[in-house]
């Protein structure tokens, strides 16, 4: 993905290779333009920021629709914005449920443990209760330590 710029400002954005040769049509470039070249033209590649730390149970991330130049590279920035308490409760809800998911495959994967004529180890019998116990962890849905399963 590309920006053209006139003086460090927007002109359009996105842009793209090829509407870059379509608005040059009287120049022959290379299958492969190079970043010196589409400079020459105020065309320049946009890169991506790092997301900066945040709490996802009460924060969100926005990514900006423009791209900002930042110590002289055009980059997508993401700003971190609260959560409405309406998003908290829907958000939480459905990653309670993900993680929720993720557990009964898990003890799915351990069903056979637990039939009449199969002796369930001790490590088993606890591996299955903390996986029934994760609900009730501290952070849980957010943060969870998953339990290992025994071998």
């Amino acid at each position: 993905m590309y920006v053209k710029t006139e003086n460090n400002e927007i002109v359009e954005y996105p842009y793209t290779l090829e509407k870059f040769r379509a608005d040059n049509p009287t120049i022959s470039f290379p299958a492969e333009i190079s970043n010196d070249t589409l400079a020459n033209y105020g065309v320049y590649p946009v890169g991506y920021q790092g997301a900066p730390d945040y709490d996802p149970a009460t924060q969100k991330l926005v990514k900006s629709s423009q791209p900002s130049l930042i110590s002289g590279s055009w980059v997508l920035t993401k700003s971190i914005e609260a959560k409405t308490a309406e998003q908290i409760t829907s958000d939480t809800a459905t990653e309670a449920s993900q993680m929720r998911g993720l557990r009964n495959q898990r003890l799915a994967q351990t069903d056979w443990c637990a039939l009449v004529d199969v002796t369930m180890s001790a490590e088993m019998t606890a591996y299955r209760q903390a996986l029934r116990d994760l609900p009730g962890q501290e952070g849980f849905p957010y943060t969870v330590s998953w339990p290992e399963k025994p071998a």
